[in-house]
């Protein structure tokens, strides 16, 4: 059998059966890395002046990804982030070519040793609690869409749940009763329980009251009666926020409902193996990491806080948090 004649095959079953049910990747990480090999094959396809269906498997070498890569930078202006993913998505597959063409394995590993490029963490973007405030105090509070969108924003800061999510989100995987939870579907097909605040069920209840129930329709839906998408979620979080609290105009998305849960989770003095539960994180390393934002945050407070050098020793000002009736309001009822 020919070079030519098992890349087809062979990258079929990369996606149909590898990606989803071998490593058990959901379909958003598929699709991404649909996009990165459709990208890559293109660009070979260019190199060589064929078809896409002229190529075979002998083009695909560790000299065209890194060329491949560069193009990327140099001529897409994607970003560091970007060339990353794209790199990992190339090694995947040279990877799993390998186990099914033994001579493939040479270039998987070169292409192994091809380095990821190092860059700064992304800045972890959240509101403090009177922002947050501030964007629930200017959503519409009438409309045909209003408690949709004033239920969606407050879920996203309750649960801290990742957007698609709140995209798979059914009726039967809510429990608006006395002891209100929601069961979420997320990363890697693990699915986790996180607790609802009574506020939270009570829009929901009003919010699903004059839909259809049935366990398999989704909570969360557009103007037609459609699922929303990850797209009309992100667009109804920056309708609502568009000019909002972040300073410098710095977006505000639906994931910075999900770092704001984390750091207010924390804040509250809520353990943080608990957090981790709550928003689903595989290693405990990520969610340190709000724990880290935190630290600064109190020693920033307490610098500001020190007493004036001549302060006489008797003087002691009252901790402005404990007069801070909505903060101790918001702690009880978590």
């Amino acid at each position: 059998m020919s070079a030519q004649q098992t890349l087809g095959p062979l990258l079929r079953s990369f996606f149909e059966d590898h990606l989803p049910c071998q490593k058990g990747l959901q379909p958003t990480t598929v699709r991404n890395y649909r996009d990165a090999l459709v990208l890559y094959l293109r660009f070979v396809a260019g190199e060589r002046r064929c078809r896409l269906t002229r190529l075979q498997l002998r083009d695909l070498t560790a000299e065209t990804c890194i060329r491949f890569l560069r193009y990327l930078e140099a001529q897409r202006g994607n970003s560091v982030a970007t060339r990353n993913q794209r790199l990992a998505a190339l090694r995947s597959l040279f990877d799993y070519i390998a186990t099914r063409r033994p001579e493939f394995i040479d270039e998987a590993q070169r292409l192994a040793a091809v380095p990821t490029k190092r860059m700064p963490p992304p800045r972890t973007r959240f509101l403090q609690r009177d922002e947050i405030e501030a964007v629930f105090r200017a959503l519409p509070a009438s409309g045909p869409l209003a408690l949709r969108d004033q239920t969606l924003l407050l879920f996203l800061y309750n649960t801290g749940a990742r957007v698609q999510e709140v995209v798979r989100l059914r009726i039967g995987h809510l429990d608006t009763g006395a002891s209100p939870r929601v069961h979420l579907h997320g990363k890697g097909d693990k699915w986790r329980r996180c607790p609802l605040w009574t506020l939270t069920a009570e829009r929901l209840r009003e919010m699903l009251a004059h839909r259809r129930t049935g366990p398999d329709e989704p909570v969360f839906v557009s103007r037609t009666g459609q699922p929303l998408t990850r797209f009309g979620i992100y667009k109804i979080v920056r309708r609502h926020t568009a000019n909002g609290p972040e300073p410098g105009g710095a977006i505000i998305s639906p994931h910075t409902f999900r770092h704001t849960a984390a750091v207010h989770l924390l804040e509250a003095g809520v353990e943080v193996n608990v957090i981790r539960a709550w928003l689903g994180h595989v290693s405990l390393d990520t969610t340190n990491r709000y724990a880290e934002i935190t630290v600064q945050m109190k020693a920033q407070a307490l610098e500001a806080c020190e007493p004036p050098v001549h302060a006489s020793a008797g003087h002691h000002r009252r901790g402005k948090w404990r007069d801070d009736a909505s903060l101790l309001e918001w702690l009880k009822s978590l």
